[in-house]
């Protein structure tokens, strides 16, 4: 079994030189590039009926705001994380990302709807809490009649991933107001859309956090300042083992809710709370079953789908929004049907990877070429396993309890505090779990992490017999280190010190610095 039909070939033939633009679609037999094209036509379709919805606003955001049009290039974003997939697993990448394209339009059809900047005493603009990007959704699923935006989500964060070219604008914005350079590009990129106002204005309150890092802490100073509305801070322990700290961290929740209730004059919801919750845990069921049939010969999800979905149905689903369990359902029934067929990810599978770190927000489709050009599968990654604790129901204080170590091992924070086991030890049960022989670590530059567990982190994976591919990345800035280093860092360790030769040599080597 695990056959390969119409396999993909000179894949670094379809794309033209430095700008990536497809020189036309690829062909993968009748079947499956009619359904690649149909899959493309909807997300088309998405944009166009969040621009007809609101025509006026979507005209004033491509006017008003730089990071608007970068949306345009969605469908080549899609292309670039979809090239070289056939058959149950282009079904199961295209129905991840139209779960991610339309909650995204949605979102800012939402947004431009209710920007004062655009419109006198918008709707739901004062019924409109703003929260930080890595908080979770369920919280304000408490407050029905209201709603939270994930503030730098839209403007940065996910633009970030589906143009390159974005963020230099915001970060020397940033760095011109005296900001390091060496500061994480993520925070400071953020700081400079709050710079040169490129948020929409909504909003009644705000809820801040101390996660992922002190970076992000210093730039709730910059957004506190541009929306001037009442923020409270939600402080999260970072020695989150430890049941010492979850009272605290329980009183950290309740002190929001307060909060919440008293600016925007509601009463927190605990039914509602409780059903959001329970279509989380649903969703979590669906998640593990994923990584149960990762864990085998045939893993069924790989390249970067899997922590994209991931990392955007955590924080922004809140259990509240009914296309994520629907998209988890049929996405889970093709799984199993690929599973039974022992049907292969991709046209060689000569190695099963572990990434590590945060990734590229400009580079996330790496994994898919990994799987093109050298056959690298990657089989779990650090930003999929974040927190897959369940919610207990049961009664409040459980619900509290639960939602507030939810909050503790969210993106970018999980692995990254809360002390040496769970970015060391983690590491190798999860390379030990999913069966790999290779581990892709990320080396942000400007992210002081992991710069002093390199030698471990070395020593332990020769101890394991286990390759270990260092890749520098600055995570939201390409001019430091291109999509194209990265790529080199993998090509001369794959040559010299595993001997083998690409499964398609034109991947090897293309320059994409003008690509979105």
């Amino acid at each position: 079994m695990g056959f390969w039909v119409n396999e993909p070939k000179n894949l670094g033939n379809l794309h033209k030189d430095k700008t990536g633009i497809l020189k036309h679609r690829e062909w993968r037999g009748l079947r499956d590039t009619m359904y690649d094209y149909y899959r493309w036509l909807i997300i088309w379709k998405n944009i166009i009926v969040m621009t007809v919805k609101a025509p006026v606003s979507t005209v004033k955001g491509l006017w008003n705001y730089r990071w608007m049009a970068s949306y345009l290039s969605a469908p080549a974003w899609v292309d670039r994380h979809t090239e070289g997939l056939r058959g149950t697993h282009l079904r199961i990448a295209h129905l991840h990302f139209n779960g991610l394209v339309k909650p995204t339009t949605d979102l800012i059809g939402y947004l431009l709807k209710n920007d004062k900047h655009f419109h006198k005493n918008p709707k739901m603009a004062d019924k409109t809490v703003l929260v930080d990007e890595i908080f979770s959704s369920e919280f304000t699923a408490g407050f029905p009649g209201l709603r939270d935006v994930h503030l730098s989500t839209i403007p940065i964060f996910l633009t970030s991933m589906v143009d390159q070219l974005i963020t230099p604008h915001y970060l020397d914005i940033t760095e011109s107001y005296g900001v390091p350079a060496d500061v994480c590009p993520l925070p400071s990129a953020e700081a400079g859309v709050a710079i040169n106002d490129d948020y929409p204005m909504l909003g009644k309150c705000s809820l801040s956090c101390n996660m992922p890092c002190d970076g992000s802490v210093i730039n709730s100073s910059f957004v506190d300042r541009r929306f001037n509305i009442p923020t409270h801070p939600v402080n999260v322990p970072l020695r989150y083992n430890g049941e010492d700290v979850q009272e605290y961290a329980v009183e950290e929740v309740k002190s929001a809710i307060r909060f919440v209730e008293e600016q925007m004059g509601v009463k927190f919801d605990w039914d509602a709370f409780f059903k959001a919750m329970e279509t989380y845990n649903t969703q979590l069921d669906y998640e593990m079953q994923k990584w149960d049939i990762n864990r085998t010969p045939y893993p069924q999800m790989t390249g970067a789908t899997f922590w994209l979905y991931r990392l955007f149905y955590f924080h922004i689903s809140g259990g509240t929004n009914k296309l994520f369990p629907k998209t988890d359902k049929k996405v889970n029934k093709l799984m199993m049907k690929g599973y039974n067929r022992q049907e292969k990810c991709s046209k060689e599978m000569r190695h099963r990877a572990i990434v590590w770190s945060c990734p590229a927000n400009y580079y996330t489709s790496l994994a898919n070429w990994l799987e093109n050009c050298w056959g690298v599968n990657v089989v779990m990654d650090m930003e999929t396993m974040i927190s897959y604790i369940k919610y207990d129901t049961s009664d409040k204080e459980k619900a509290l309890a639960t939602y507030a170590k939810t909050l503790q091992r969210t993106t970018m924070r999980k692995h990254t505090k809360g002390g040496y086991q769970n970015v060391v030890d983690e590491l190798w049960r999860i390379v030990d779990e999913f069966n790999a022989d290779m581990v892709i670590m990320y080396d942000q530059i400007s992210c002081k992490g992991m710069d002093g567990l390199v030698g471990i982190f070395d020593d332990q994976a020769r101890e394991r017999d286990i390759s270990f591919i260092w890749v520098p990345q600055d995570l939201m800035d390409p001019r430091t280190v291109s999509r194209r280093d990265m790529r080199e860092h993998i090509n001369k360790y794959m040559t010299t010190v595993l001997g083998e030769e690409p499964v398609d040599p034109t991947l090897v080597d293309f320059d994409d610095t003008m690509a979105w």
